[in-house]
C-alpha cells in the first residue's frame, strides 16, 4: 500500500464521503463515463498532436454528442437519423441510467447501459494504450 494510505489513521471506509461514493451506482458510472472520453480523448490527442487543434476538435465533438443523447429531448421525439445516432451516443446510455437512479426508479434498462457503456470504455481504453505506446516509440 502507498504510505499515505497507510499512515491514515481513520480506514478510508470509515469516512462518510468515501463510504458514499464507492457504494453509490451513479458515482460508478460517472466514473465510467469519465475512463470512456478520457480514453477518446487520449486517441484524439495521439492523432492530433498540437493543443489547438485538439482543444477545437474536442469542443466540435463535445456539443453534438450533448445534444444527440437524450440529456435534453427523449429519444422518439427525434428525428430518424438522429435517433440512430443517438443509439450510439455513450452520453444517452449514461443519462438514461442516472435518470433511472435519480427519477425515475425503473431500473430495467440499467444492465444495458451499463453493458453498452463497459463495452465502449473497454473499446476506447485499449484504442488510447495502443495510439498512446505508438506516439512514444
Amino acid at each position: 500500500m502507498p504510505g499515505f494510505i497507510q499512515d491514515f489513521p481513520v480506514p478510508i471506509s470509515q469516512i462518510p464521503s468515501v463510504h458514499v461514493y464507492y457504494r453509490n451506482p451513479g458515482f460508478c458510472l460517472i466514473i465510467l463515463l469519465a475512463m470512456c472520453f478520457s480514453s477518446f480523448s487520449m486517441c484524439l490527442a495521439s492523432l492530433l498532436k498540437t493543443r489547438e487543434k485538439m482543444m477545437g476538435i474536442g469542443q466540435m465533438i463535445t456539443m453534438p454528442l450533448f445534444f444527440g443523447s437524450n440529456a435534453i429531448y427523449p429519444i422518439t421525439l427525434m428525428p430518424p437519423w438522429l435517433q440512430s445516432v443517438s443509439k450510439l451516443n455513450p452520453l444517452t446510455y449514461v443519462v438514461d441510467a442516472l435518470r433511472a437512479l435519480l427519477l425515475t426508479g425503473d431500473y430495467s434498462n440499467i444492465p444495458d447501459d451499463i453493458a453498452f457503456l463497459s463495452v465502449i470504455t473497454f473499446v476506447l481504453v485499449i484504442l488510447a494504450s495502443i495510439s498512446i505506446s505508438r506516439l512514444l516509440e
